[in-house]
């Protein structure tokens, strides 16, 4: 008895979680909805040209990796008593690695980043599949975001289908693809947020 009446305390109620999930979408649909519609434009511009959409995504991820591991390898210096230094530090060592071989060899790291990009689509996917199944009770717009994991599913096996002969172009054009219907989902949850008005 002692136990039922702690869990009623510390368990939230549904309704009281659902409220307040509506009213934060609704409170923020316009940023949603800018979101979504830059997602849609860069989509579409990364679908017109995605030789030189695979190329910028080849070096800003090289970039990422090459800043992130200096700034990395900064940190770990600093604290050099850490358990796992040792470790830590040839994890960073090897981000800046990576990053110089991606920016200084932008075409042959198209290749390695095809199959990434693979697994970066499934993994995308199948949380999006996810949250619309969670959410769909009190998410409109749940189908778009289903429909949106689904895509990103087609479009991983689209990659490895093709790969390697299709990864000058595959990288920019289903990056491309995958933006447009992201941005999409996010425009139209947007639009349902805005008529979802909190319930008091």
């Amino acid at each position: 008895m002692r136990w039922e009446a702690m869990t009623d305390l510390n368990l939230p109620n549904i309704d009281e979680v659902r409220r307040r999930f509506a009213s934060a979408f609704h409170a923020h649909w316009k940023l949603f909805l800018a979101e979504g519609a830059v997602m849609m434009v860069l989509g579409l511009l990364a679908i017109a040209v995605p030789e030189v959409a695979s190329l910028a995504i080849t070096i800003l991820i090289g970039w990422l990796f090459f800043v992130g591991g200096i700034f990395r390898t900064i940190s770990l210096l600093q604290h050099r008593n850490m358990p796992g230094f040792g470790w830590s530090l040839a994890t960073a060592l090897l981000a800046i690695a990576l990053g110089l071989i991606l920016l200084l060899r932008p075409i042959a790291g198209v290749l390695t980043l095809t199959i990434a990009l693979v697994i970066f689509f499934i993994l995308e996917g199948v949380s999006a599949i996810l949250l619309a199944i969670e959410h769909r009770r009190h998410l409109p717009s749940w189908g778009w975001v289903l429909f949106s994991g689904l895509v990103d599913l087609l479009l991983a096996f689209l990659i490895w289908d093709g790969w390697p002969s299709s990864a000058g172009w595959a990288i920019g054009l289903l990056v491309g693809i995958n933006m447009v219907f992201l941005g999409l989902s996010l425009i139209m949850t947007a639009l349902a947020a805005r008529t979802m008005a909190p319930k008091t």
